[in-house]
């Protein structure tokens, strides 16, 4: 498959900014945005403990409106979106129930549902663990769960979001000592309302191109220690696209990573960065069977520069070691490559690479004339494999195997 893709240049002035500080608190609010119910004999198949938990419902997806509101974004440009966010105000205080399980150690729980969602996740605008509790999310009838947040978890900037769960239905739960209960702070804001494919679940069809390569094919063997440097990526519980983790010129393992600006992460929602490490296929061209296991979530804007579409963060700790991720070189000479390649993850499926047999051009954005305002790297066609939405921000290698721009 053919097609012409822009990579631009990470070389161009970049806009930096000062990370401040979010201050973290319990408001004491009346009420949460949706009215709490009871889930008691509701007659569904969930144990009989999460029916009696009360519960919150978001309320289902136009998706006429939404497949409307998706076609007007991809027209301005914007990255795509994998879930619709609605706004809450639930807390601890004021929602779901605590229970005394044994001697000092308190439970609170409530359950999330919405009907026919693909899939959940949620925001914490206010989150910090004290040492020894904890938090799970997990699908109310127990099929599914996300590790658990701790107090390493807890991040300057006072956020926490969450991995989606291909479910329709979950239940969060905090553990705490009563003597730490009052030092929790906990604030769910937005409950992110999935309606399409989000790794491996939510009931949708693959999206991606059938003329994709997987990483794992023969085609990535020369490729290993670059692929692992490449993760997808949720921001604002909402909006997926690629990035890569990049060295430093110190080689101090400062986990920096690197996307395109078009996808929207700023310092106002930097927190809400969700990095997906290793979804891949394990099998060429077999059943698209992934993992979103290794996971890290929280970052800090760093720089931007819209002309050349990139934006740097800085994570809020480095990948686990345990993960393999590795630190991707770079070329900033501007020198046209010979060949080239993009590690990416096309409508948020599992990573693939794409190759280009000929040599690359410098030329404005979506521009044949060279070498234009030179902000961009030009990819004439694929010669094999391809790119698409959730491509964005993957970066693409020169012969050399260095990084020389990101896809825009």
């Amino acid at each position: 498959m053919g097609y012409s893709a822009f990579a631009s240049l990470s070389v161009q002035p970049i806009a930096r900014a000062v990370v401040g500080v979010v201050a973290v608190s319990v408001l004491l609010l009346p009420g949460a945005a949706y009215g709490a119910e009871s889930a008691r004999d509701k007659g569904n198949d969930v144990p009989l403990a999460v029916q009696a938990l009360p519960m919150i419902t978001a309320p289902p997806l136009d998706l006429d409106a939404v497949a409307i509101e998706d076609a007007e974004e991809r027209a301005a440009g914007l990255a795509p979106r994998f879930a619709i966010p609605d706004d809450v105000f639930v807390t601890t205080e004021n929602d779901g129930v605590w229970e005394n399980v044994r001697g000092d150690t308190w439970v609170w729980s409530l359950r999330i549902n919405s009907p026919g969602a693909a899939s959940l996740n949620l925001g914490f605008t206010s989150y910090f663990m004290p040492e020894g509790g904890s938090l799970v999310v997990r699908s109310a009838d127990g099929a599914l769960a996300i590790r658990p947040f701790t107090a390493e978890d807890n991040a300057e900037h006072g956020e926490l979001w969450t991995p989606p769960l291909a479910t329709d239905d979950i239940v969060v739960e905090v553990t705490v000592s009563g003597a730490a209960a009052d030092r929790l702070q906990l604030e769910l804001t937005s409950i992110n309302v999935g309606y399409r494919r989000f790794g491996g679940g939510g009931g949708g069809p693959i999206e991606s191109g059938s003329c994709n390569i997987d990483v794992v094919c023969p085609e990535g063997d020369l490729w290993q220690d670059e692929i692992p440097s490449v993760g997808v990526i949720s921001t604002g519980g909402s909006r997926f696209c690629t990035g890569s983790m990049i060295n430093n010129t110190a080689e101090d393992e400062t986990p920096y990573f690197l996307t395109a600006a078009h996808c929207s992460i700023n310092s106002g929602n930097a927190a809400s960065l969700v990095v997906f490490w290793n979804y891949e296929t394990t099998t060429c061209g077999g059943t698209p069977n992934g993992s979103l296991a290794d996971f890290q979530t929280g970052s800090f804007f760093r720089a931007a520069y819209t002309p050349s579409d990139f934006t740097l963060v800085e994570l809020d700790s480095a990948p686990d070691p345990s993960w393999g991720v590795t630190f991707a070189g770079w070329d900033r000479s501007g020198v046209n490559a010979s060949s080239a390649v993009a590690i990416h993850h096309p409508s948020v499926d599992e990573k693939r690479i794409s190759f280009e047999n000929q040599s690359t051009s410098t030329t404005s954005y979506s521009s044949n004339t060279v070498p234009g305002d030179g902000t961009h790297v030009r990819i004439t066609d694929w010669d094999l494999g391809t790119t698409e939405g959730g491509s964005s921000g993957s970066p693409l290698f020169d012969q050399n195997h260095r990084v020389i721009g990101q896809l825009h």
